[in-house]
């Protein structure tokens, strides 16, 4: 009647740390194959992105679905306060907390404009 209790927890650590080093070495063999079939598309995808796509990839999370801000401020209106250009300059290189190069550069143009006649 008298069982040792520390025996079912040593074999469920011993089972947990086999399957982790199996769940490791499962994963070493999968990294290139996750790295090369992610990033392909993710690029050709923003090649042929329109700027409410580019939008809601890069920017909604701090600006919003409505363009009402957050994190970022409201785009409501961004148009009347800044040019275009200053619009392109800071989605090149960032203002506040908003990174740099959230746009690619062949999409800038593009994007300032549609921005700016966010109302």
């Amino acid at each position: 009647m008298n069982r040792n209790p520390l025996i079912p927890f040593l074999l469920i650590a011993v089972l947990g740390i086999g399957l982790m080093f199996l769940l490791s070495f499962k994963g070493l063999g999968d990294h290139e194959e996750l790295a090369n079939g992610e990033e392909e598309p993710e690029t050709a995808d923003v090649a042929n992105a329109s700027p409410e796509e580019i939008y809601q990839q890069n920017c909604i999370t701090c600006h919003g679905e409505n363009y009402e801000g957050g994190a970022g401020p409201s785009l409501v209106g961004v148009g009347d306060r800044l040019s275009v250009d200053e619009i392109k300059e800071t989605l090149k290189q960032g203002k506040g907390i908003m990174p740099a190069n959230l746009v690619p550069d062949e999409k800038l143009d593009e994007m300032a404009e549609w921005v700016s006649q966010i109302k």
